[in-house]
C-alpha cells in the first residue's frame, strides 16, 4: 500500500525536511479519496489510524490512497467519470489524456476499498453482469457484491507533487465523494493487526485532523472552504501544490 493520504510527501525520508542527495525521479501517478459525511451540522471525513508498529507514520490518522496500477486503466465501470471531472483532471501541462484521467479516479476507489473495506460502486444489471464476473484481484470484493466501480460521484479537490530529491515521488490527485456513494462494506479489513487498525468519522477541525501531514492539511482546508459554500461543484478552482526553488508553491490548475 502506498500512503498517498500523505499526498506529495508519501515517500519523505524525514518529515518536514527536503532531501537533496538523491537523483531526479519522475513522479508516479497516485490518488487519494476523502469520504465526506454531510448528514450533520458539521461535515465529517473518514480517517484511518495506522498501526503503531508500521515504519511510516505509526499511529497517525490518514486518508486511503495509493499509486495507480495498470489494471486501473482496464477495469470496467458502472459509469464513466463525468465530463467535468475529466476536464479538471486534464488541466495542467502536459494535458492528462482521458484514459489516464479515468485511471486516477479508479485508483482512488480501489485504494479506498483495499484499505477501508468501503466500496464505491453500483449494482450490475443486464449486460454489465458479465463484466462483474471478470473482476479479480483487488477488485474481487466488488465482484462478490455484484458491483462495478462507479467514479461518477467523485470531485477533484487538489493535486500535489512530492518535492524533488526524494527516493520516491508521487503526482497525487485528491478526490472527494459523499458517504452516500458507499455501496458495500467488506468486513474484516480493519483489525488490530492490519495496517489501519481503526476507522473514524471526524468533524472537520477536530483534534485527529490537527496531526495530519502539512500537505494533507492544506488539501483538507481546501475541501473545508468548498464545503462551506454549499454542495460541491466541478467548476471550483483546483489548487496545484508543487515545489520550485526549494519552496512550496500553490497554483490554480488551468
Amino acid at each position: 500500500m502506498t500512503d498517498t493520504s500523505q499526498a506529495a510527501d508519501q515517500a519523505k525520508i524525514h518529515e518536514g525536511k527536503e532531501a537533496d542527495h538523491h537523483p531526479y525521479f519522475r513522479p508516479r501517478d497516485a490518488a487519494t479519496l476523502i469520504l465526506v459525511d454531510r448528514s450533520g451540522a458539521i461535515p465529517k471525513v473518514l480517517v484511518g489510524k495506522r498501526h503503531d508498529k508500521v515504519v511510516f507514520m505509526p499511529g497517525k490518522f490518514v486518508f486511503p490512497g495509493g499509486r495507480v496500477d495498470k489494471d486501473d486503466y482496464r477495469v470496467p465501470c458502472a459509469a464513466p467519470i463525468t465530463p467535468e471531472l475529466e476536464a479538471n483532471l486534464a488541466k495542467g501541462s502536459p494535458k492528462t489524456p482521458a484514459s489516464r484521467a479515468k485511471s486516477l479516479a479508479i485508483a482512488a476507489i480501489r485504494e479506498a476499498c483495499e484499505e477501508t473495506g468501503l466500496c464505491l460502486g453500483r449494482k450490475a444489471e443486464g449486460k454489465t453482469e458479465d463484466k462483474v464476473a471478470k473482476l479479480e484481484g483487488a477488485w474481487k470484493p466488488f465482484a462478490d457484491a455484484g458491483l462495478l466501480p462507479d467514479p461518477s460521484s467523485l470531485f477533484l479537490i487538489a493535486r500535489a507533487i512530492t518535492p524533488p530529491g526524494r527516493v520516491k515521488r508521487f503526482d497525487t490527485r485528491f478526490f472527494t465523494a459523499d458517504a452516500s456513494a458507499i455501496a458495500h462494506r467488506v468486513e474484516g479489513v480493519i483489525h488490530a493487526d492490519a495496517e489501519l487498525v481503526e476507522l473514524v468519522w471526524v468533524e472537520l477541525g477536530s483534534k485527529p485532523l490537527a496531526d495530519l501531514h502539512p500537505m494533507t492539511r492544506n488539501v483538507l482546508n481546501e475541501l473545508d472552504a468548498r464545503l462551506a459554500t454549499g454542495p460541491l461543484r466541478h467548476d471550483a478552482p483546483v489548487p496545484f501544490f508543487h515545489f520550485y526553488g526549494g519552496k512550496m508553491q500553490k497554483d490554480i490548475l488551468s
